[in-house]
């Protein structure tokens, strides 16, 4: 039996980059002239909940590994779950 060999995520996350920059294009050019505002913040509450949903899902709700998984206390973790309503 051969032993198949587990490729590693090299964690460069290009596509997820090329779809944010593709994103941004796009905003900026329906502002149509309008002045933007906070755009740091709402690119970040516009990635961050999608992120919690899937990450609690593929963890099974389990905190502890999902705050691992994401690199975050799992406090902070909380926190952030009942900021968007996922408690």
């Amino acid at each position: 039996m051969a032993i198949q060999k587990k490729k590693k995520f090299n964690g460069e996350g290009k596509e997820l980059s090329h779809q944010v920059s593709k994103s941004m294009h796009k905003y900026f050019h329906e502002l149509d002239g309008e002045k933007p505002n906070d755009v740091y913040s709402m690119v970040l509450k516009e990635v961050e909940l999608p992120l919690l949903e899937i990450v609690m899902k593929e963890c099974n709700n389990n905190q502890s590994k999902a705050s691992e998984i994401l690199g975050i206390n799992r406090g902070t973790l909380r926190t952030k779950l009942k900021e968007y309503k996922l408690l």
